[in-house]
């Protein structure tokens, strides 16, 4: 099996260190490079061509939001995770709308990790918990917006319902059980909604969902009499 190419950006160096021993350790994952800003980061890509690139948020010379624009500019197909500190909602949404593919703070344990790094590659969006609660209740407490005055969304029942899923955080295999259907069928259901609604990822499109009132905040359904 080819193993996943991972570049790591980070100004940290021992903590770059540190998580490339992990990564080089863990079956299926090769480190192909280091940088330590997003300048020096997109010279890597485009000199190793990584599969998933691991940015840092806060850096000097070119920060990670900045760094994730331009490397999507040049290599759209080059998957960006943010792995940072930082819980901030500016960063959050800025790295988001920049292109990345997921958002995750650096208090994971190694094991979710690999396991979230895997998903990148299926099409999944891994979100750190606190970040996925605070990307919801920004969402949750903005109102509700009449769904009619959003034109040219015209979604079909079931891609409603893969999107309501999507936005509780579930994964394609997790909605594939949920709806009673085959893992390729949710993928293809993701990429009808990411191209209707005109979004790169899922994150975007829960997000947008959640904003525009296409779907139900998660927990509301729980909530109402």
């Amino acid at each position: 099996m080819t193993p996943v190419r991972i570049l790591l950006v980070d100004d940290q160096l021992l903590f770059r260190k540190g998580l490339r021993s992990l990564l080089d350790d863990e079956e299926g994952m090769e480190v192909v490079g280091e940088a330590s800003n997003g300048l020096e980061a997109l010279e890597r890509v485009r000199a190793a061509s990584p599969d998933i690139v691991l940015m840092d948020i806060h850096m000097p010379v070119c920060d990670g939001v900045e760094a994730t624009r331009k490397i999507k500019l040049e290599r759209p197909e080059t998957k960006i995770v943010a792995l940072t500190v930082s819980d901030e909602d500016d960063d959050l949404f800025e790295a988001i709308k920049s292109g990345a593919e997921g958002y995750l703070l650096k208090d994971l344990r190694p094991e979710e990790l690999f396991d979230l790094l895997r998903g990148v590659l299926k099409g999944e969006t891994p979100i750190s918990p606190a970040v996925a609660s605070k990307l919801l209740t920004e969402f949750r407490h903005r109102p509700r917006r009449d769904p009619t005055e959003t034109p040219g969304i015209e979604l079909t029942h079931r891609e409603q319902e893969v999107l309501q899923l999507v936005t509780e955080g579930l994964s394609n295999a997790e909605i594939a059980s949920r709806l009673y259907v085959v893992e390729g069928t949710v993928k293809n259901h993701v990429h009808n909604i990411l191209d209707k609604l005109h979004l790169e990822n899922r994150v975007q499109a829960a997000a947008y969902a959640l904003r525009e009132g296409l779907i139900e905040a998660p927990g509301k359904q729980e909530q109402a009499p």
